[in-house]
């Protein structure tokens, strides 16, 4: 079965070292648009933070993940970040970083631990739950098919995403990706 682990609303974390703080947002994402603008509303509304750095991962195959340092020594701030991300196994999550500067160098190290630390804390504070890998699909029909593919569609408890009406009826849905095929192919049947 293809799921995958992540969180189910946005959660946030806490950390403080000689004067800087280090807020830290968690947040449930699906696409890299989602994630710059979270990234600039915390910009936007952090416009005194030294620093906004980040980390994602992106799929159930978590093959798509970045980390940004954002002006903090190179490795310093998004890679312990990513490293909470990857220790929970969680996937379709953004965690952003605001640091606050309280007036005294933290050095590599210190940078290291506050940011891999607000990461864990946010984490430590959101639900994680597990969800099914999904797919969108689009399919139209004649209006004399209509009554059948709705009641195929309810039956099997299949969300619809977008409906348009037009010279026939087409339909964006989402399906489970391990009986997407087998939900078109009764589809293409009807």
């Amino acid at each position: 079965m293809a799921s995958y682990k992540t969180i189910a609303k946005e959660s946030e974390g806490f950390y403080k070292e000689k004067g800087s703080k280090f807020l830290a947002f968690a947040v449930p994402v699906s696409a890299e648009d989602e994630i710059k603008a979270f990234i600039a509303q915390k910009r936007k509304e952090h416009h005194q933070a030294v620093h906004v750095c980040s980390a994602f991962r992106l799929g159930a195959d978590h093959k798509l993940y970045r980390a940004s340092d954002d002006g903090e020594p190179s490795n310093s701030a998004g890679p312990p970040i990513l490293g909470q991300i990857q220790a929970n196994e969680l996937t379709n999550i953004l965690i952003a970083v605001v640091r606050y500067y309280g007036g005294t160098n933290l050095g590599v190290g210190g940078l290291i631990s506050a940011y891999r630390t607000a990461a864990k804390d946010a984490i430590e504070n959101a639900q994680i739950i597990e969800k099914e890998e999904m797919e969108s699909f689009e399919f139209s029909c004649s209006y004399a098919q209509m009554p059948s593919v709705m009641t195929f569609l309810k039956k099997e408890r299949i969300e619809i995403l977008h409906t348009e009406m037009g010279l026939d009826c087409q339909f964006k849905l989402n399906l489970m990706k391990e009986k997407s095929q087998h939900i078109m192919l009764e589809l293409s049947k009807l």
